[in-house]
């Protein structure tokens, strides 16, 4: 499930790479993933995993919370590559005021599309590979992982970019999305 994960985020990045680069709003280092990029998007997905082992009785809402966190990053990893590709016309999700495309916290119709096809795809990937039920498992971890990232562009408008925030760098709010991601994938599985 990681290398699916690895692999699709891979390849949206990959889009329209040139002009995401020309207009300064690409992935550094070419669009390849740096270290601090991997305890960013995997931490929370390693910590359910390993808890998933440890908490027997608990493996099925740890698997989910794994699937999610994972769905999670993929939802916000196409969300901003191909929003930044073919987002028309990009919104502050806090103000809805008009921004250029690449702002944090920036939204478009085309990125919150993306973001659902995201998480969905590497949800029903997860039940592909038995991780997950269907349809109650690929939803809950759908849901959670779009919520997620539309919760994750809130906090890059409030947080990232403000100098009193220094902290919220793009890794430290990966990780937070991911952990949003994975909460409300464990809240739904116990209200179901």
């Amino acid at each position: 499930m990681a290398v699916c994960y690895l692999a699709l985020g891979s390849a949206v990045t990959k889009v329209q790479f040139k002009q995401k680069e020309a207009a300064g709003i690409a992935e550094k280092r070419g669009g390849r993933r740096g270290p601090e990029n991997v305890w960013g998007s995997a931490a929370t997905g390693l910590t359910c995993a390993l808890l998933s082992v440890y908490q027997g009785s608990c493996a099925e809402l740890w698997v989910l919370a794994y699937v999610a966190s994972l769905s999670t990053k993929l939802a916000d990893t196409f969300a901003s590559e191909l929003g930044k590709a073919y987002g028309k016309t990009t919104f502050l999700i806090t103000t809805l005021e008009r921004v250029e495309p690449g702002t944090e916290g920036a939204v478009s119709a085309e990125g919150t599309a993306a973001a659902f096809v995201g998480g969905a795809l590497l949800s029903l990937i997860a039940y592909g590979l038995q991780l997950v039920s269907f349809p109650t498992g690929v939803i809950i971890s759908t849901v959670s992982a779009f919520t997620a990232t539309m919760a994750e562009s809130v906090l890059g408008a409030v947080l990232q970019d403000k100098p009193q925030y220094a902290w919220a760098t793009n890794e430290v709010v990966n990780f937070i999305n991911t952990l949003i991601g994975a909460g409300i994938a464990i809240a739904l599985f116990n209200l179901l």
